[in-house]
């Protein structure tokens, strides 16, 4: 990233969180983040939750697309859930900073439990299968704001950036698993058996958090609401303070809108080519998985800085190709190349967490997810509409060009949230 989109690094920023190691001896590596007992019992329920979320949404897109035949209920069904997340993000995210995240995240993880579950159950109407989605989605992104809520208690602020990499590219790795482990299982399995083996990954992750991940519970007063009482009100006041601050507000939408077009861009696999859409969403995957680990682990802060925006035109440029109709394999390696630019995500929630208060760090980040998955599910939407009326091939090229004129028209923005120099976070 061009220093002059940076941010400087949040280590500068942030107070250590609490129960994190000493400031003079971080950990440098994936290996010594894994030794942290909490941190790897959150990366491993993270990785089997995320595993759960890509078999049943693959199971559920194809067993849409095989009733209905339609790409936008297909694309729907398979990022539906995203739409709920910002229905958590207005109303009770704040519970994301409560007294006890541990025992919020373990409640929310049984209703993701519940909801998986209820998805095995044959004979479910479409319409019910939908509104489980909107659930599912609503406690899932009260449930993403505790967790990483509780990352930033549990390891030092100056490797909160090799955390969140780790996850990121688990989460590209364990997806490209899941895309291929769902691909094969459904020549074998119903959708509604794939929605089982879902289910019991959801419980064992469950499982997982609540037997390594202690309470926490000491943080210094949130500046808005000292009594910290999560609810609407509390959620409101802090959403507010968020989006009064021009920096967060631009870092808000370079994480949300590129990302979310490029979603719809995946959307249409199923339409676009149903007998390799498992390669194709296989192949973003692994892009996504590369692109993290070599930013993330590989580069230092300054040279995410300096490739960041080259990262947010990786990320929609190789789609343009999609307007020539490319065969299977040129198809596949563009959206792996265009997988490693979701990467640029890493040094804006780096640069995010530089401009946030340490009390409304799990809600801010909860509302920073929760608003990328709801833009998610906007460009999956906007992907299947437009698909009606253009080809999906076409519908492809138009949500990249989109991106990349976000990106571009944006970056002026970006520039100017940059923090000074030993600027604390504003309060």
């Amino acid at each position: 990233m061009p220093s002059d989109d940076a941010s400087a690094s949040p280590s500068a920023h942030t107070p250590a969180p609490t129960g994190a190691a000493p400031a003079g001896t971080p950990p440098t590596g994936y290996r010594a983040l894994l030794r942290n007992r909490e941190f790897a019992g959150l990366y491993v329920g993270f990785t089997l939750t995320v595993a759960a979320s890509t078999l049943s949404g693959f199971a559920l897109g194809m067993l849409v697309d095989d009733r209905t035949g339609s790409p936008f209920l297909t694309a729907v069904s398979m990022y539906g859930a995203t739409f709920a997340t910002v229905l958590g993000a207005l109303t009770l995210m704040s519970v994301a900073d409560g007294h006890r995240p541990r025992r919020t995240l373990v409640a929310l993880q049984c209703v993701s439990l519940a909801g998986v579950a209820a998805q095995a159950v044959p004979g479910l109407p479409l319409a019910v299968r939908f509104g489980l989605l909107l659930v599912l989605g609503f406690f899932q992104s009260l449930g993403t704001g505790t967790r990483l809520g509780l990352l930033a208690e549990v390891v030092p602020a100056s490797t909160y950036a090799l955390a969140r990499s780790l996850m990121n590219v688990t989460s590209g790795g364990t997806a490209v698993l899941g895309f291929a482990v769902g691909a094969v299982l459904l020549r074998h399995l119903s959708p509604h058996e794939v929605f089982a083996v879902a289910a019991a990954l959801t419980a064992l992750g469950l499982v997982t958090v609540a037997t390594t991940v202690r309470e926490h519970s000491a943080r210094t007063p949130d500046p808005v609401d000292p009594a910290r009482r999560p609810g609407l009100r509390r959620t409101w006041a802090t959403n507010v303070e968020l989006l009064s601050h021009p920096g967060r507000r631009a870092l808000l939408l370079n994480l949300w809108v590129p990302n979310g077009l490029i979603v719809g861009c995946e959307a249409l696999f199923i339409s676009y080519d149903p007998e390799h859409a498992g390669v194709l969403l296989a192949a973003g995957s692994a892009g996504m998985l590369l692109g993290d680990l070599a930013v993330g682990r590989l580069l230092t802060a300054e040279r995410r800085r300096r490739c960041a925006f080259a990262l947010r035109l990786l990320l929609a440029v190789p789609y343009l190709l999609f307007a020539a109709g490319p065969p299977t394999v040129v198809a596949a390696v563009a959206v792996f190349v265009a997988g490693a630019g979701f990467a640029a995500t890493l040094p804006l929630q780096e640069q995010l967490l530089a401009l946030t208060p340490d009390p409304v760090r799990g809600q801010v980040q909860g509302v920073e997810s929760a608003g990328r998955m709801t833009w998610q599910g906007i460009g999956a939407a906007l992907a299947g509409a437009v698909a009606l009326y253009l080809t999906p091939g076409t519908t492809i090229t138009v949500l990249a060009a989109l991106s990349v004129a976000v990106t571009v028209l944006s970056r002026p923005f970006v520039v100017r949230s940059r923090p000074p120099r030993g600027e604390k976070p504003i309060e």
